[in-house]
């Protein structure tokens, strides 16, 4: 029977369009939904901004991780999203109990020597001690990922393999893209980026290809790593600060000058590395991140389409968009990832 709301008293039909408008705002729990917004949010990882309250999160469990809480490789992470213009936002926020900052520094040591500190349990890229803080989404371009809707970003996953201790990450086969977007707290997020980088099928070689299918767009490098010359550091920041007493574990391109060596007392830790700016394809998302209370906070913005064959494009509003997330406390590869598919929509 089809029932007019013209034709029922105010209250029924009220409660009948009540009941369509909610059923029709429903969202299954892997579905995030963003909003249409007027005015964007500010990136600042205070996430404090009207626009969010727009919006409606959805909460993922994140486990088979290193460190996190007692570490037991475990936490929960909460996303938004909205858009606005020409640009789509996320706020992710997940419980991390440390602030990881400490990225493969040098220390000086009692007798005046220098040495790089190391998680002593590294075989090779698998530092889970003195790392930073990461996460991850990776994104199905074009649907060409059969397997997605099953498996979620595990369709790209390949543990027990040779050369990587904890696995490889690559796709079945040519024409398969995944859109991998990889905020590294320490090299990227200081300068306001998430890493833009993609998955394709190629496999793990250690010398033509070491880290098998996962690739970065054209844009960088992200940082470049320096040793010891004479036994010290060959570079600091300007301002000469230790980096465990108001200095940085990162020198930011532009602002390395040659190393003063009295400027440090033993127990005193210095960066190993420079950061640089990304460019053009490489430097597509904006992100704002903060720690705080055990909390680590990221803003996130990229225009709906960017037009790269290696990104994700939001060109269809009616469409919906598979994607993974996992997190990284203080880890190198061993990541607490959500199993199985996630969707993003758009209201409209």
């Amino acid at each position: 029977m089809n029932l007019r709301p013209s034709a029922l008293p105010l209250a029924v039909a009220a409660a009948l369009l009540g009941s369509c408008a909610t059923q029709e705002a429903a969202a299954p729990p892997n579905v995030l939904v963003a909003a249409r917004v007027s005015t964007a949010p500010v990136l600042d990882a205070m996430a404090n901004d009207a626009a969010w309250a727009s919006a409606k999160a959805i909460t993922i469990d994140l486990e088979d991780g290193a460190n996190f809480a007692e570490g037991k490789g475990k936490t929960t992470a909460t996303l938004k999203a909205v858009y606005a213009g020409d640009t789509v936002y996320f706020l992710i926020q997940y419980a991390d109990p440390t602030d990881s900052i400490r990225r493969g520094p040098f220390q000086k040591q009692a007798d005046g020597s220098w040495k790089k500190l190391k998680d002593p349990k590294d075989e090779g890229g698998d530092d889970n001690v003195y790392y930073e803080d990461k996460w991850a989404m990776i994104w199905n371009i074009g649907n060409s990922i059969p397997r997605f809707d099953d498996k979620g970003c595990q369709a790209a996953c390949h543990e027990g393999e040779k050369g990587k201790p904890f696995g490889n990450k690559y796709l079945s086969k040519a024409g398969e893209l995944g859109d991998m977007w990889h905020m590294k707290g320490s090299r990227t997020a200081p300068l306001g980026r998430v890493d833009d980088q993609y998955l394709d099928h190629t496999r793990f070689d250690p010398q033509t290809a070491p880290n098998a299918g996962r690739k970065s767009d054209p844009g960088g490098p992200e940082y470049k790593g320096f040793g010891l010359v004479d036994g010290k550091p060959q570079f600091m920041s300007r301002e000469g600060k230790p980096a465990n007493a108001g200095g940085t574990y990162y020198v930011v391109d532009g602002n390395q000058v040659p190393f003063d060596d009295s400027r440090f007392k033993p127990g005193d830790e210095a960066a190993s590395f420079i950061i640089l700016a990304l460019k053009g394809d490489r430097a597509d998302i904006n992100v704002a991140t903060r720690w705080s209370n055990g909390v680590l906070t990221s803003e996130v913005s990229r225009k709906l389409v960017t037009g790269s064959r290696f990104d994700v494009q939001f060109s269809d509003l009616n469409a919906r968009y598979g994607f993974g997330f996992a997190a990284f406390d203080n880890a190198q590869v061993r990541h607490a990832v959500h199993i199985g598919p996630m969707y993003l929509t758009f209201a409209r």
